[in-house]
């Protein structure tokens, strides 16, 4: 997929993308997200048809960083994935500071 094919704009929660959409939105093939979602590592407990995936604006930020740990570093999807998840929890932790009057 090139670059011009990315899709832009909002995502809102309501919405929800296909794999195809989705893929689209990262600049990758579909089989990409699939392989993702079988392995846990983009969407929890994925069940039926692949047709019916739907993916919010979380599963897509998500994916987006994914993929770009991969492509940056050349990371496996494990690894890709440790380092997205440990930096949601640091987003997460800073938040609480900052809820909480901590700099």
């Amino acid at each position: 997929m090139g670059q011009s094919e990315l899709m832009s704009g909002v995502l809102v929660d309501e919405a929800a993308l296909t794999v195809e959409e989705l893929a689209r939105a990262c600049a990758v093939e579909p089989d990409w997200v699939v392989q993702h979602v079988r392995t846990g590592i983009l969407l929890e407990e994925a069940s039926g048809h692949v047709a019916s995936w739907r993916f919010t604006s979380v599963h897509l930020m998500r994916a987006r960083r994914l993929r770009q740990v991969e492509r940056d570093f050349d990371a496996n999807d494990d690894v890709a994935a440790l380092v997205v998840d440990l930096s949601e929890e640091i987003r997460r932790l800073r938040g609480r500071l900052r809820a909480a009057g901590i700099q």
